[in-house]
């Protein structure tokens, strides 16, 4: 009887102490609790952390790739090449762009990303290295700016090659409001 009781109490204890770290969860204009943003220390172009509280809707998107710089082009896809879809900036551009309407149609917008994994191909231009840069300042016109000042947590990683060999970016994203 005495285990129980020493069980219960731990388990009340355990129960306690994470309602108490909920509780310190910032509640939102609605009364619900927020989602909070993490910022990296010293703060940069991502966060450290999103925590996201229980109750949330998610919306995780399929990896985005670029779409071709022409889109009236004739050529079959398979026949396209990297010329076609732009440098690793301009695709990141594209992905984001193909993200922010995605995210659209879903009554979200780009305020509501917390996370991004990012897949970038190695440039031929630069040696088989990714274009880190480039994915960077493309990435810095969705986030961090004066019509989307959210961050988000993100990882960027480098891959052998992508869906085709014409693509240099490749974007997954996960939202929650």
């Amino acid at each position: 009887m005495s285990k129980i009781i020493a069980t219960t109490i731990v388990l009340f204890a355990a129960i306690g102490g994470s309602c108490a770290a909920v509780a310190q969860v910032p509640t939102s204009e609605t009364g619900g609790s927020a989602i909070v943003r993490h910022a990296n220390t010293p703060p940069g172009l991502i966060l450290q952390a999103v925590t996201v509280p229980a109750g949330a809707t998610m919306l995780y998107l399929s990896g985005q790739l670029a779409a071709p710089l022409d889109p009236a082009s004739k050529t079959p896809a398979a026949q396209l090449t990297i010329a076609d879809f732009g440098d690793t900036k301009t695709q990141t551009i594209s992905a984001l762009n193909k993200i922010e309407a995605i995210l659209a149609a879903q009554g979200y917008t780009m305020r509501d990303i917390i996370k991004l994994t990012v897949f970038v191909a190695g440039d031929p231009k630069l040696g088989g290295k990714m274009d880190f840069s480039g994915m960077n300042d493309a990435y810095k016109m969705f986030f961090g700016t004066t019509q989307n000042p959210n961050r988000v947590a993100r990882s960027t990683v480098q891959v052998a090659a992508l869906a085709g060999p014409a693509f240099l970016v490749e974007i997954e994203a996960t939202a929650a409001k």
